[in-house]
């Protein structure tokens, strides 16, 4: 690999991984595109949230928040796609649909591993003494 690929691939490497760009530098022409799918759970699965973040080049432009119930607009683009999404209700029901789909589906799956199990770490611990460490 020359140098010129390989610096090339440390650039991109760089942006895709979210790396700020230097004080002076100019930005290298590469876009990115971010969607996360956030789940909070309050009170276990009595109370759920689901959240999807639409991010492009660091700003998030749309969201949907299970709470609101539709797509909103953080930017006039992201009010225009909001306002698309929106207007299709087969799409918006199965957006919706998300928080039982994605949030409690995979509390479910995690919960043995995650909730019932912080007795028994504190449980199966050694005391720890300098005689019982060496």
């Amino acid at each position: 690999m020359g140098r010129v690929a390989a610096a090339g691939a440390v650039l991109v490497a760089l942006v895709v991984l979210g790396a700020p760009p230097a004080a002076d530098a100019e930005l290298s022409g590469v876009f990115q595109e971010i969607i996360k799918s956030e789940c909070h759970f309050i009170n276990n699965t009595e109370r759920v949230r689901f959240v999807k973040r639409f991010i492009y080049n660091r700003e998030q432009y749309v969201h949907f928040d299970s709470d609101v119930g539709h797509f909103v607009g953080d930017t006039p683009f992201g009010e225009k796609v909001a306002r698309y999404w929106n207007s299709d209700p087969e799409w918006m029901e199965y957006r919706r649909a998300a928080v039982d789909r994605h949030c409690r589906h995979n509390y479910k799956l995690s919960t043995p591993f995650l909730v019932e199990r912080r007795g028994e770490r504190g449980a199966e611990r050694v005391p720890s003494s300098p005689a019982l460490g060496m």
